[in-house]
């Protein structure tokens, strides 16, 4: 921490730590970074979506299926999903399930994105400040809305490179 500011490891396009920034300098400047994306389903296979507050720094108001934010510096890209699930939605104790990594190069946010899934049928307890509604919904729903609703940005690219890759053939069914 710098003072009461957060500070980010910064990274190269390789995923390499390069630096460190306070986390506003990372917001205002758009340097790459690292983050993480978590998305929940409960046992039907629906999938957790919410709409972030109207006071976040970065796309606020929007809609999201991954609960996720930054990666602090020198933390693991594990302990942030963990974290970001206990903050976001008050989920602690599950397993998180790595799925792949995804670089985000967008106007607004640069980051290296670790992507997880979790399955949880327990409580969901809002951070107030974080997360203003939320619900299960199929994934077919959250698909259909994808272009009624305003999303987040980077999640909607991850969302959409999750959803190709459930669909690819299993790694041992593929041609070398």
């Amino acid at each position: 921490m710098i003072g009461s500011l957060e500070e980010l490891d910064l990274v190269d396009e390789e995923d390499r730590v390069i630096g460190r920034a306070a986390r506003p300098e990372v917001r205002a400047r758009n340097l790459l970074h690292r983050g993480v994306a978590v998305l929940c389903r409960n046992a039907r296979g629906e999938i957790y979506v919410h709409r972030r507050t109207a006071i976040k720094d970065v796309f606020p108001g929007l809609y999201d299926m991954f609960a996720g934010g930054v990666v602090a510096a020198g933390e693991s890209y594990e302990a942030a999903a963990r974290r970001e699930l206990q903050e976001e939605l008050g989920i602690e104790g599950p397993e998180v399930r790595f799925l792949f990594r995804h670089l985000c190069l967008g106007p607004h946010s640069r980051s290296w994105n670790a992507v997880y899934s979790v399955s949880w049928d327990g409580p969901i307890r809002h951070q107030d400040s974080e997360v203003a509604w939320g619900a299960y919904l199929p994934e077919r729903e959250v698909v259909a809305r994808l272009e009624q609703w305003s999303w987040v940005p980077d999640s909607v690219d991850i969302f959409r490179r999750y959803l190709a890759l459930q669909d690819a053939p299993p790694l041992e069914a593929r041609a070398p």
